[in-house]
């Protein structure tokens, strides 16, 4: 790749355009920007779940089914087995088939709920696994105490005992995963409070009228007050004024706007009034199409299986299989009622306890130990997937970089102090209207530097700023200036600045140099190591930014980052991520801004930093709380011992199927061993243990 910025035509970019009102088209009218779509974010729980049925609803379900299951676990028999904190009274068996019914509706419902959407979806997984051996063990549960109550003599086994347990703990399971794994907010409600909900709108006459926003149609006159929210994407047409866009598209300097230039809905306005022509509203505006993106990325990504709906898939089948087939060869061997319980035996003992609390227990160790190195997991998905990661990408502004367009350094070149030196400056910068100014206002505030008062202040077109300062004549000019006047200095003090992508500015007073200072977004001082680190752990590191070719190249160079993609509008990221996914490559991206959205989204893992935008935090599946960047190492060592950790608890808890499914099945019964349903239920209990140590011992 030569230097990454050029792409392949088929991404359908034009990097001839920058104007962001290519991106707000025509609006319709009337739209809402406020109106509540339903956005959950990610479906990451398992295939078929009623995904609006959040943590809250499990914790419920699984109290009051623990209640439910109290009677039925201590009034009927395991498998057939009486266990010694076990009773029976007259009419008990009528308590029990009560409860179980109710069990089965209320604590089920999850199930088979799920159930029906993955078979619907042709996907049978976790969810139809579990449906299949709860409806078994109550249906076959339903005949054995007709069948108990029709011939009492002749004892018919019921399920009563397992379809309760079975409930329990699959409903504990899936409780301790959501309440492990936060739950994303809704990004589109967050997206529409950028927005203010009343405007100031130009009638014909030239008056003002404050209307409500979706009131607004394309083509509609707003005036826009200094320090208010552009409420909509729009053209200027009078007035000019620095706007601040880090909200929406995460680059922290303002952005210099005057008549025909666009603003997007969501941005600041300076300290300029300025009167907009409206170009996009609602559907049609900026934040409506960064949202469709997030949406359409995550729908796309939530069809991606986890390896416990994998494993439960082909559970699903092999029981299925071996249920019919047993029930089949039984038939002949035997009779029906036998053949029956043969069959009912499999299906049961084919959906172990141990799966359902497998992943669950790993996810709430691995979420735990994550939010101690600065990590919060919203999605099960980024542990899974963070196993092998093949590039991450970092958006430079507020990743790699501090976020904060500031006065970076400061060199004097004379005998006057750095304080002096900034009064100068400041008298001339205080004057102009530009957004490296308000970064040499914001820095000499910060540092309580009083600067020098400036008369006859003008601009040079392209050299810089001069005016009358303390009886001096003071110039603020480019190094292209400096060269032309042929002036002389050290040129080994700019190398570092330039390094880092700078801009330079040079002081002179009475035409001697005296200091020059350097602008920019300051490196994150753990930025290179990070970098080594990452490439060490097999991982290649790719810079994304909207910045020019020239200034994201120096960064990169400076970084030892081979691969980067400059100029890039905001759409422009979730492109190139979804071009590297399509090749089948796993992928993390690292942002922080609106304009990140999309390629968090679309990315194998979405990493957010924590001082980002809410919109960004809720695209991602993972959090930086602490924004240090050697935390993302921590994510990736974290994803691979929890890989390692799922895989052997999902062996402990369904490779005993391998031995316990053929044996219910009677495979061995020519020889005289025929598996009792009771042991069954041992193996199952010994897997769930295992399953329930191992997970606790997983350390970073």
């Amino acid at each position: 790749m030569k230097q990454g910025e050029q792409m392949d035509e088929s991404m359908e970019m034009d990097h001839s355009k920058h104007e962001h009102h290519d991106h707000a088209s025509a609006a319709t009218s009337g739209h809402d920007p406020h109106e509540n779509h339903e956005m959950n974010g990610h479906d990451h729980d398992h295939g078929g779940m009623d995904h609006s049925m959040h943590m809250g609803n499990f914790k419920q379900k699984f109290w009051l089914s623990l209640v439910l299951s109290l009677p039925i676990i201590v009034l009927s028999p395991m498998m057939g087995i009486q266990l010694p904190f076990q009773f029976t009274f007259p009419g008990s068996e009528w308590v029990v088939l009560v409860l179980a019914t109710i069990l089965f509706i209320y604590g089920g419902q999850p199930f088979l709920s799920g159930a029906k959407m993955e078979l619907k979806m042709k996907s049978p997984a976790m969810m139809t696994l579990i449906a299949m051996g709860i409806s078994v063990a109550y249906i076959y549960s339903l005949y054995s105490f007709v069948a108990n109550k029709v011939n009492p003599h002749e004892h018919v086994m019921d399920f009563f005992w397992e379809l309760a347990t079975l409930i329990v703990i699959m409903l504990l399971g899936h409780w301790v995963e959501m309440n492990a794994v936060s739950n994303a907010s809704n990004a589109l409600k967050k997206l529409a409070e950028l927005l203010p909900d009343e405007v100031n709108k130009i009638e014909a006459d030239g008056t003002t009228k404050k209307v409500k926003l979706q009131e607004i149609q394309r083509g509609d006159q707003l005036l826009v007050r200094a320090g208010d929210k552009m409420p909509t994407d729009g053209e200027i047409i009078e007035g000019s004024t620095i706007a601040d866009e880090s909200a929406v598209t995460g680059e922290s300097k303002g952005v210099q706007k005057t008549i025909g230039d666009s603003v997007i809905g969501g941005s600041v306005n300076g300290d300029g009034t300025i009167k907009l022509k409206v170009t996009g509203t609602g559907a049609d505006g900026y934040l409506a199409k960064v949202m469709t993106m997030v949406k359409q990325a995550q729908q796309e990504k939530s069809k991606l299986e986890s390896i416990s709906d994998k494993v439960a898939k082909w559970l699903f089948y092999i029981a299925l299989s071996a249920g019919i087939l047993t029930f089949i060869t039984w038939l002949f061997l035997a009779d029906l009622p036998q053949a029956l319980e043969r069959m009912v035996t499999v299906f049961v003992i084919a959906c172990p306890h141990a799966l359902g609390l497998a992943i669950p227990l790993v996810i709430a160790r691995s979420t735990s130990l994550a939010a101690k190195n600065g990590l919060l997991l919203k999605s099960r998905q980024a542990l899974e997937q963070g196993n092998q990661l093949d590039y991450v990408f970092l958006d430079k502004t507020g990743t790699l970089t501090e976020g904060k367009f500031t006065v970076t350094g400061v060199e004097v070149l004379t005998d006057i102090s750095q304080a002096e030196a900034l009064k100068y400056i400041g008298a001339l910068e205080n004057q102009t209207n530009h957004p490296l100014a308000v970064g040499v206002m914001n820095y000499l505030k910060s540092e309580t530097i009083e600067p020098y008062q400036a008369q006859d202040v003008s601009t040079i077109k392209g050299v810089g700023v001069s005016g009358t300062v303390e009886g001096h004549q003071v110039v603020l000019a480019n190094q292209k200036e400096i060269e032309k006047r042929q002036l002389h200095f050290d040129q080994e003090k700019l190398k570092d600045y330039q390094a880092q992508g700078n801009t330079i500015s040079f002081l002179l007073i009475d035409q001697q140099l005296i200091a020059f200072f350097a602008m920019g977004d300051t490196l994150k001082d753990q930025a290179q190591d990070f970098i080594k680190n990452l490439r060490a752990a097999g991982i290649e590191p790719v810079m994304l930014t909207g910045d020019n070719n020239e200034a994201a190249k120096a960064v990169a160079d400076y970084l030892a980052i081979k691969e980067f993609y400059s100029e890039l509008l905001p759409d422009d990221k979730e492109k190139i991520i979804k071009r590297y996914t399509d090749k089948g490559k796993k992928v993390m991206m690292v942002g922080d801004g609106i304009n990140d959205a999309p390629a968090l989204a679309r990315a194998s893992i979405g990493m957010a930093i924590g001082a980002g935008t809410d919109i960004a935090i809720d695209s991602a599946d993972v959090v930086l709380t602490n924004s240090n960047l050697q935390d993302i190492l921590k994510f990736v060592q974290l994803a691979k011992r929890t890989h390692s950790k799922m895989i052997q608890n999902l062996w402990w808890g369904a490779g005993y199927n391998i031995i316990a499914i053929p044996l219910a099945a009677g495979i061995l019964a020519p020889i005289g061993i025929l598996l009792s349903p009771a042991v069954g239920a041992i193996l199952m209990s010994l897997s769930t243990i295992i399953v329930a140590i191992n997970a606790m011992t997983l350390n970073v």
